[in-house]
């Protein structure tokens, strides 16, 4: 079915519908579209000093006789595509980025300039993570030269609605997601919002709701109420039966049947995957013995490293200098502990982000007081003066000894997928599942994978993916296949980090993307850049600072295959005068 809406709107009830379908979901149009009656409808003129002309243009525009919530002028996002004005709340659901500074393109979306969440610009649904609201959208009609908009007034105060996904399951099929994760989260929203109506259990090992674990490390949070994404009873309005602490222990495919740890068997239609990675320790005898030794991986561990840490002023050990390594010893060097970061590579995120990049990322957590043993080789954990029990010292092989009270280790994450070793399906070197495009489990039928178990299909190569984003977006399209055959919608990988300046990483550099050439433009010393990973002539991988929206107008190029050259941009063009054109257009 395709659905095109016209005029825009979620908040009027005088819509007009093309539809191209012989037959249409009732429920869905009502549930995503329809108002309840007792809401009130009023028209209001807007004020911009100049509205969208041609395509790609937007415009913040005041809501005139309409105060926010704040006490400012009301406003809203005025932007125009395929040749029509349409209206939207003007901040991204997930942190509240001006979307005015985001990127339109032909196909009816707009990026987050920040973090590469997508909006259907018709309806204002979510397209890809890291967002999990709607934007609330409007009806706008133009008369006498002046631009009007109708809506409530509460829902044009505030820029995001929650996805309406209440649903009474009335079918026996039954699905099973196993995971509490955010993979886990886009498989539920992405099955309810595509009208799938049968049953729906999540199996979690967690023993709480999924959580934004991007705030685990960049800000140490032990609180789950405070980054728990959905409340009990949004899962309980979407007849959701979450099984929390509950942890899988073997498949069996040819039966439809999943066996637990506390000895309880499950049948299942169909089933997602969805359990992401489990840290990887060290094998040295010191660090098997020895207390105050910490992975970071979910709010238990913080729990634990905020004991350790205690009033802070601690002397804090980080073995590993990738993301999660340099996210929280930026943190907890902030809270005035002697912070030291130890490395393999020459410089931190070296192997991702290139030794001249991983520079400057040292260089800022420097200026923050983290120190820094790079080109290091751990020999072992030592034993404290004090208490034998206890870590003292970090001993690496060149002789040096790092005195600490406690140890966190970030040297990466392996995909847990201890219970497929006695189902009979082959596992990759690295332990994770090969998938299609569609997220189907390569070799038997009704089972999916996403997230940071699954190598999928990416550009022409098989690329496995460590990162909540890829999960959420993997995790909703699995959903949308499974409940209408969803063609799937080609989203380049986007992350972000919170190091000395706001970090933002579209595309793949790794595998067989491994760049072989860095170019970078602007002025790094002053956390103001942009670095175009290679291969050859084809970019693979963007990474800026202070350079936004260059990263998400990238990766729309991207996923269309219309991104720049490396000789082109070495010529002095950049992404940003390239338009995304209207190449990719998935119909529902």
């Amino acid at each position: 079915m395709r659905l095109v809406v016209q005029p825009i709107t979620s908040a009027s009830r005088n819509l007009s519908f093309k539809l191209h379908s012989t037959s249409i979901n009732r429920s869905l149009l009502k549930r995503h579209f329809a108002m309840p009656a007792t809401v009130q409808q009023k028209e209001f003129k807007l004020k911009a000093a100049n509205f969208p002309q041609k395509n790609g243009d937007k415009v913040e525009a005041e809501i005139e006789g309409l105060i926010g919530s704040k006490g400012e002028p009301a406003k809203v996002l005025l932007l125009k595509a395929n040749g029509e004005m349409r209206a939207l709340g003007p901040r991204c659901t997930h942190y509240g980025a001006p979307l005015v500074k985001g990127v339109v393109s032909d196909d009816g979306r707009i990026t987050c300039p920040w973090h590469g969440a997508c909006f259907d610009t018709t309806d204002g649904h979510v397209e890809n993570a890291p967002a999990l609201d709607h934007l609330n959208a409007f009806h706008i009609e133009q008369r006498d030269g002046d631009w009007y908009i109708k809506g409530d007034e509460d829902s044009l105060k505030d820029a995001k609605r929650a996805p309406n996904i209440t649903c009474s399951p009335r079918s026996n099929e039954r699905i099973i997601v196993v995971g509490g994760g955010s993979g886990c989260l886009g498989a539920v929203e992405g099955l309810r919002e595509k009208g799938y109506t049968g049953q729906i259990t999540v199996l979690s090992k967690e023993p709480y709701l999924p959580i934004d674990r991007t705030k685990l490390s960049k800000a140490l949070i032990p609180d789950k109420e405070k980054i728990m994404w959905r409340d009990a009873d949004f899962f309980k309005d979407a007849g959701v039966d979450v099984k929390t602490g509950t942890e899988v222990e073997s498949v069996d495919f040819a039966g439809h049947k999943l066996k637990t740890k506390d000895g309880q068997e499950y049948t299942y239609d169909k089933v997602i995957f969805a359990t992401g990675g489990t840290p990887k320790k060290l094998p040295m005898d010191g660090f098997k013995k020895l207390n105050n030794i910490f992975v970071l991986r979910d709010l238990n561990n913080v729990q634990q490293i905020l004991k350790a840490a205690g009033d802070n002023g601690k002397k804090i050990a980080v073995i590993g200098s990738s993301f999660i390594g340099m996210e929280v010893g930026k943190c907890l060097a902030g809270k005035n502990n002697n912070v030291t970061i130890i490395g393999m590579e020459s410089t931190p995120l070296e192997r991702v982000m290139g030794k001249e990049v991983g520079a400057i990322f040292q260089r800022q957590l420097e200026k923050a007081g983290v120190k820094f043993y790079m080109d290091a080789e751990v020999e072992d954990a030592k034993p404290s003066s004090s208490d034998s029990s206890a870590v003292g010292s970090v001993a690496l092989k060149d002789g040096t000894n790092i005195e600490c009270d406690f140890v966190i280790l970030g040297v990466g994450v392996a995909p847990a997928t201890e219970y497929f070793k006695s189902s009979g399906i082959k596992l990759e070197e690295d332990g994770s599942v090969k998938v299609d495009d569609h997220w189907r489990i390569e070799g038997v039928q009704d089972a999916y994978a996403v997230g940071d178990i699954a190598t999928y299909p990416n550009g022409g190569n098989m690329v496995r993916i460590e990162h909540w984003n890829v999960a959420q977006n993997a995790g909703r399209q699995a959903g949308r296949h499974i409940a209408n055959k969803r063609k799937p919608i080609p989203f380049t990988p986007i992350f972000w980090s919170a190091l000395g300046a706001q970090l933002r990483y579209c595309g793949n550099s790794s595998g067989k993307d491994k760049h072989d050439d860095v170019t970078i433009l602007g002025e790094p010393g002053k956390d103001k850049w942009v670095a175009y990973y290679t291969q050859g002539e084809r970019v693979v991988a963007v990474a800026s600072q202070g350079f936004d929206p260059v990263v998400v107008q990238c990766a729309e190029l991207m996923r269309r295959s219309k991104m720049l050259t490396k000789s082109e941009i070495k010529s002095g063009k950049t992404p940003l005068d390239v338009y995304p054109p209207a190449e990719i257009r998935v119909e529902a």
